[in-house]
């Protein structure tokens, strides 16, 4: 079996058999009792074909349950599609242009969700089956009567035949994940103020369990709402705060101050309140102001006069803020008045007493801090909507006041480009479509129907997967064939042959099919679709002629827009979606750095966070990566495709995601300010990350022009330049904190090392 363990093919026809079970029964208890029950042949077939098309064709992913809620809300979008399919099937023209429309609507559809990408074939085909002639308006009723049936019952056996257990959901995991966090903060706050080994251990697997990839897509947040919007966000700070507690210090002297020790301790209640409230608790509000308090307590842990600092050249005069000393609310903190990342209250700055070790540990615990009020917040948006109680940033959580219909404007002007995965997914399909549309209409193809269904299951989203895939299904095609044309020579017209064998045939078409692969899943549905056909009309042997004829037209036209539209899938859009990101992200590190130096001289501009572009860039990067997974190496596929899964595309999107949270970090509120040696200092330092972003943006984008060369793993300029400057405050090490994991995330991606592209090849 190709090495493939024999537990895994039975777990894997386990779970096609139960799916199987379920479409079987619906689709004949459809199908007889409209064909045979109620004499309705036009019922009938619609009947079969919904079940099959939701229950068979598409991938909703999920539960049971989970598909019988998402195939109950699509239910009016499948009743729309019939209808406009039944009266646009009145001339070839007007049937194409709404192939056209309704392809790609359904294809871009994807952004969404997993939930409404997996949905998108099944509605295809409920599309697809009524814009074939005859043209019969007359009989919409009985159209729409049968794809009803279908659908209830459909809904019915996935809600209740053969249930499957669910896995955690993605808030369950996310509070999981904090209570690690809680238990790890509540350690790093006592004696001796270290976590051990299987501590460690324990943060990095909570902190994968929340990686997409290792979530199964339907618990994924992957929507446009409020709620989905602010689950991920709160997975993505679960993450960073994990991340900072392992990687937190040791205290130098063997033991930290009182305000470091009282934060970490407030990191831990919040942690631990914020994984109540993901379990439908409370929202953590008194928790959150505690560790507001907390934090700003151990900001301004240097009350007393600052020695006297040289100003950067034209920076402006501290002005705004807190009182020295006094203590920011946690509404402060919410709105971005209070001071962030490490940086004082005006007028303050650190105690001549305070060595160089303690400041960078300050900074690293103000950074879990802001982790962890960050977790907070998302978490109660999640939880609770608009209804949420604890304070809210508007820059970093945009979302969460805006309109719901905004919010779907967002994602979809987000995905409305050619380097968009998903437009570019629906492009390619609406046009194979509506291509097959014209070739059976045009030239009047037999059961044209089977030729744009051949297209839409055979096309996909490279040309080499898409080659592949007609390959083997032309061979399962004419395998069915042949067992097709026996079949009907020696059954002929006696249809009770045909009612006994298909449910025993389309249980097995549908448990072995899904394991065997696309192959044997063209071969056994050609038998199939001749059982139900024969039942309608009598049959003859040519009809496995006709499906064969038509699965060659369909799988022709799947190949000359495979070939056409973005023939290498994902594998291109990757390259140059991520060589964008870091080029954006480059940037936002110059004017960060620019910024923090001269005291707010250089500020970002404002809006989506104050950065949009590198937002959108993440993004569309990060849908890019998703379907670059999705995509199998094909059987002697290109070199370049197995170089291109040796880079740490992860390392990547982190690098992007750490440029985001950490410059609207430092950069609210406005800055104060450095000294002279420090503003020097993180200028140069940000200018390297920058200029190491853009080398290695064109190690994996390379231009025509570029010069080859090695990327180092190390900067070469960077050693030996780690030296602090003396008085530098702690806004100085919170930002070469965020440099030095960016430079972490850099690193990642060069020792992974840079794919081959067009143009020179770096080694």
């Amino acid at each position: 079996m190709g090495g493939v363990p024999a537990r895994r093919i039975a777990a894997d026809y386990a779970v096609s058999g139960r799916r199987a079970v379920r479409v079987t029964l619906v689709a004949a208890a459809g199908f007889y009792l409209f064909r045979y029950g109620l004499d309705r042949p036009v019922a009938a077939t619609y009947a079969l074909f919904a079940s099959v098309a939701l229950g068979g064709l598409a991938r909703i992913p999920g539960t049971g349950r989970q598909r019988a809620a998402t195939a109950l809300r699509l239910l009016p979008v499948c009743w729309l599609l019939v209808a406009v399919g039944t009266f646009l099937s009145v001339r070839t023209w007007s049937a194409v242009v709404g192939m056209l429309a309704v392809g790609f609507m359904l294809g871009f559809a994807a952004v969404g969700g997993p939930r409404p990408a997996g949905a998108a074939p099944g509605l295809q085909l409920l599309y697809i089956l009524p814009s074939f002639p005859p043209y019969a308006p007359a009989t919409l009723g009985e159209r729409l009567a049968g794809t009803s049936t279908g659908l209830a019952l459909f809904i019915a056996a996935e809600a209740l035949i053969l249930p499957e257990p669910g896995p955690p959901s993605y808030r369950a995991r996310a509070a999981h994940a904090g209570r690690t966090a809680a238990h790890c903060a509540a350690l790093l706050a006592a004696p001796p103020y270290a976590l051990t080994g299987p501590d460690i251990r324990a943060a990095g697997e909570s902190s994968r369990s929340l990686r997409p990839l290792t979530v199964p897509e339907a618990e994924r947040p992957a929507g446009p709402g409020v709620r989905d919007r602010a689950l991920a966000h709160t997975g993505l700070a679960t993450r960073t705060l994990l991340s900072r507690l392992a990687q937190l210090p040791v205290p130098p002297g063997g033991e930290p101050g009182s305000e470091v020790t009282a934060v970490l301790r407030a990191v831990a209640g919040l942690a631990a309140a914020t994984a109540d409230c993901l379990g439908n608790g409370p929202s953590p509000v008194t928790p959150y102001e505690h560790l507001a308090v907390a934090r700003a307590h151990l900001s301004a842990v240097s009350a007393a006069p600052a020695p006297a600092r040289d100003p950067a050249p034209g920076a402006p005069a501290p002005t705004g803020g807190p009182a020295p000393g006094t203590p920011a609310t946690a509404g402060d903190l919410a709105s971005g008045t209070a001071a962030t990342a490490g940086d004082p209250a005006p007028g303050t700055a650190r105690a001549p007493d305070f060595p160089p070790a303690v400041l960078r540990r300050h900074a690293a615990v103000l950074e879990i801090a802001d982790a962890a009020l960050t977790m907070a917040t998302a978490a109660d948006l999640a939880v609770h909507g608009r209804r949420a109680a604890v304070p809210v940033a508007q820059g970093r959580f945009w979302y969460a006041g805006t309109w719901t219909p905004l919010l779907w404007w967002h994602r979809v002007r987000g995905h409305a480009g050619r380097r968009s995965v998903f437009f570019q997914n629906a492009v390619r399909i609406a046009l194979a479509l509506t291509a097959a549309r014209l070739v059976a209409g045009v030239d009047t193809l037999p059961h044209g129907f089977w030729a744009t269904l051949a297209t839409l299951t055979l096309t996909r989203t490279t040309m080499d997967e898409t080659w592949h895939t007609i390959r083997l299904a032309l061979a399962g095609t004419l395998a069915g064939a042949l067992v097709t044309a026996g079949t009907l020579s020696l059954a002929g017209t006696d249809t009770a042959v045909y009612a006994v064998a298909l449910p025993v045939w389309m249980l097995f078409a549908f448990t072995v099919g899904p394991v065997k692969g696309v192959g044997w899943a063209q071969g056994l549905f050609t038998v199939l679709v001749a059982l139900v056909f024969a039942q309608l009309a009598p049959p003859t042997w040519r009809l496995a002629e006709v499906r064969m004829l038509d699965v060659l037209v369909g799988s022709a036209i799947g190949a000359v827009f495979g070939l056409l539209a973005w023939p290498r899938g994902a594998h291109d859009e990757l390259r140059q979606a991520a060589a964008e990101l870091l080029r954006r992200a480059a940037e936002i590190v110059v004017a960060t750095g620019a910024s923090v130096a001269g005291g707010g001289a250089v500020t970002a501009p404002s809006g989506v966070s104050g950065h949009r572009s590198l937002h959108r860039a993440v993004v569309l990067a990060e849908s890019a990566y998703a379907q670059f997974q999705s995509e199998p190496t094909p059987f002697g596929g290109m070199p370049s495709r197995t170089a291109a899964r040796r880079v740490d595309w992860q390392a990547a999107l982190m690098a992007g995601h750490h440029t985001l949270w950490g410059s609207v970090r430092l950069l609210a509120p406005p800055p104060a300010g450095l000294g002279r040696s420090a503003a020097d200092s993180v200028s140069g330092l940000g200018d390297r990350v920058a200029g190491r972003m853009l080398l290695i943006s064109a190690a994996l984008d390379p231009g025509a022009d570029t010069p080859a060369g090695p990327v180092p793993l190390i900067d070469p300029a960077l050693v030996g330049s780690a030296a602090e400057p003396p008085g530098a405050p702690r806004l100085y090490y919170a930002t070469v904190s965020w440099l030095d994991s960016l430079l972490t995330d850099l690193t990642r991606i060069a020792r992974a090392g840079p794919e081959p592209g067009p143009g020179p090849h770096p080694p």
